[in-house]
């Protein structure tokens, strides 16, 4: 080494420097560990307890409700009723599924608290106005609500406190809250739509006249008539207890208040007057489900879903089929993974798009869809050299020794699938990388914006939000709420403050789409909403779940591959880049066929992929984007059964938050 470079560096730094370069050539030849990943969020860690939503505010209204000596359904119920006050993409007269584990029981138990059609939504009601799906938004895309009675439900059968100590937060905030950027600027965004509906108007545009019309961020933001709606329903409970009934039946008196009382009277009147289907006796009639949930196991791991009324059973199929591949072999996000992994999801796809639906009117062959044997059939669709663009439905049926009723649906149903290579932007931003109101995050080109833009619409409907809710507590109770409906700009239902649910536009009007989604009155929309669990050894080892729509199974997959195969850490595994496919039928949003169509093909990948990597891909058929981030945001819990505690992660993709104690 020269005298000069002596001089200039002492005996440490010139080590360091050696160090660093030995280091880097290191790295050339060995991996680094997943437990070296750094992450733009820190783990939670808790010893008690874990609260995580999609706002921070909301997370405190767990964490409250934790501090009063309530367990994780508890505070899983204050943070749902908190984030449908905060209209974080839900409101209360949205939809609301859960999966819960009783530690008492030592089972997963599967809540159904997803509205249905009401009377006279026929598909020959909506063809007659002229639509090929039901509508996006209005009175007339509104199923009955179903997060009140879900929320009362859990409460009431698992939960330990009061539905006044539980609601304290959520009514404490109707009252008013500093309201945040995100939600005013999408108020704003909305206002032209909002201004049809007089109960909307009323509460959301609360400077109407001025230019800009929506709150404004920090601005306190009042629901008086939502106030008086929870008022209501805690006085009913308040009103029981005091005639000496059960901390159940108390409960439950709420809910009757709010489905078959006065709050059910007005909601009704509400929604007749803007042109809404639902009636009373809808209201009445419908009530939340306890369910089986469904399950495979991947690799020693039980993994739980929703049933065919959600996408959920899409994630296990794809575990079935990918338990046929060595998967950590082909490492993380390596093409040859990213291929075989996005044609897992086509298949199990196109057998969601097609299969599922309410098995309470038709039954669904979920048995032969979740069959080892069926999974391995499929495995051996796939192309290691070339993505397949034409993926049509399998035939489940002869896995439960049955014959195919619909053989001839999907002979016709193969001829509406486009396999033409459709247009995507080379360089679109997905919507939760978008700072609304602000354009977008540092980094992107004029390019990519107007990319964006162009292709809004399409991502709007492949992304449309909810929100998601995981707690877990010490005494073994876990929680994980995929709530929606009700989003921004909702259609309010007179003067309750409820936003009615936009969920019927997830029904088909024809059997050629799916034989088991066409809407009738009493049906339920398959939904994409689905909250995950899974227990190893017969304990939880995982509770996740995701907002984003199609996007939701994909996602989460591989959340849990990332976790299962490439060791990473809950909080590595909820940041890691994932892609996005767009090879399936949307299920919201659109008016026409083409709007709702696969693009074979398109894909969405992290932006920081390899060009080695995007060159394979180009060259096996995908057509690629690129995301700042693509990792969800997922919320999730892991179970350190070793050292009896809790694991938190929480996405850098959006606002969600967490708290443990």
């Amino acid at each position: 080494m020269s005298k000069s470079l002596c001089k200039k560096y002492t005996v440490q730094q010139v080590s360091r420097l050696f160090l660093l370069i030995a280091l880097a050539w290191c790295s050339r030849f060995f991996v680094m560990p997943a437990m070296a990943q750094a992450t733009q969020k820190p783990p939670l860690h808790g010893k008690h307890w874990m609260a995580i939503t999609g706002k921070p505010l909301a997370a405190t209204a767990g964490a409250i409700v934790f501090q009063k000596g309530g367990n994780a359904v508890d505070a899983a119920c204050a943070m749902l009723a908190a984030t449908c006050t905060m209209w974080d993409v839900l409101s209360w007269g949205g939809e609301t599924q859960a999966l819960i584990y009783n530690p008492k029981t030592k089972k997963v138990i599967a809540i159904n608290a997803l509205g249905v059609a009401p009377t006279g939504a026929t598909a020959g009601f909506f063809k007659k106005q002229g639509y090929n799906f039901p509508p996006e938004y209005g009175p007339l895309a509104a199923v009955t609500p179903g997060t009140p009675g879900g929320l009362c439900l859990m409460l009431a059968n698992y939960g330990k406190l009061s539905l006044k100590e539980v609601l304290e937060p959520a009514m404490q905030m109707a009252a008013g809250y500093p309201i945040d950027a995100q939600t005013a600027n999408s108020i704003e965004r909305g206002k032209e739509r909002i201004k049809q509906w007089p109960y909307s108007k009323k509460v959301f545009l609360t400077h109407e006249g001025e230019k800009r019309e929506a709150p404004e961020a920090g601005e306190l933001f009042v629901q008086k008539d939502l106030l008086a709606t929870l008022t209501k329903m805690v006085e009913a409970e308040q009103e029981a207890l005091r005639k000496k009934k059960s901390r159940k039946e108390a409960i439950m008196a709420a809910y009757d208040r709010f489905y078959k009382g006065d709050i059910a009277q007005e909601f009704v009147r509400g929604s007749k007057e803007q042109g809404g289907l639902i009636t009373m006796q809808d209201l009445a009639q419908w009530k939340p489900v306890e369910e089986e949930p469904l399950s495979v196991n991947y690799k020693g791991i039980d993994v739980y879903k929703l049933q065919s009324w959600t996408q959920g059973p899409a994630l296990l199929q794809s575990l079935n089929i990918l338990e046929n591949f060595d998967l950590k072999k082909m490492g993380y996000n390596s093409a040859e993974y990213i291929n075989t992994v996005y044609q897992t999801m086509s298949l199990a796809f196109a057998d969601r798009d097609f299969y599922y639906g309410d098995p309470a009117f038709v039954q669904t062959p979920i048995q032969g869809l979740l069959s080892k044997t069926y999974g391995k059939q499929r495995a051996a669709l796939i192309n290691a050299n070339h993505n397949v663009a034409n993926v049509l439905p399998g035939d489940p049926y002869p896995y439960e020794n049955k014959t195919n009723p619909y053989k001839n649906l999907l002979e016709q149903r193969a001829l509406l699938t486009d396999t033409t290579k459709g247009k995507t932007p080379a360089d679109f931003v997905p919507k939760h990388d978008a700072v609304p109101g602000l354009g977008f995050l540092p980094g992107f080109s004029d390019m990519a914006m107007n990319a964006a833009q162009e292709d809004s619409l399409y991502q709007d409907r492949l992304w449309r939000g909810t929100t998601s809710v995981e707690a877990a507590d010490e005494e073994g109770w876990v929680v994980s709420i995929t709530p929606s409906g009700g989003w921004l700009p909702a259609c309010i239902a007179g003067n309750t403050g409820i936003g009615m649910s936009q969920r019927m536009q997830s029904f088909v009007l024809d059997s050629i789409l799916s034989p088991f989604n066409v809407v009738e009155p009493g049906k339920r929309p398959r939904v994409t909403l689905t909250p995950s669990m899974a227990l190893k050894d017969g304990k939880p080892f995982l509770s996740f779940a995701v907002q984003g729509g199609d996007t939701q199974d994909q996602n989460l997959l591989q959340f849990f591959l990332n976790m299962v195969e490439f060791d990473m850490t809950v909080q590595q595994a909820s940041e890691a880049a994932n892609i996005n496919s767009n090879q399936l039928w949307l299920s919201l949003g659109g008016t026409k066929l083409d709007d709702r169509k696969p693009k074979p093909g398109s894909i969405l990948i992290g932006r920081t992929t390899s060009e080695t990597v995007q060159a394979a891909l180009k060259k096996m058929g995908y057509i690629i984007a690129l995301g700042n981030r693509t990792s969800g945001p997922i919320n999730a819990i892991y179970f350190d059964q070793k050292h009896k505690t809790l694991w938190g992660g929480s996405s850098n993709n959006g606002e969600d938050y967490g708290i443990g104690w």
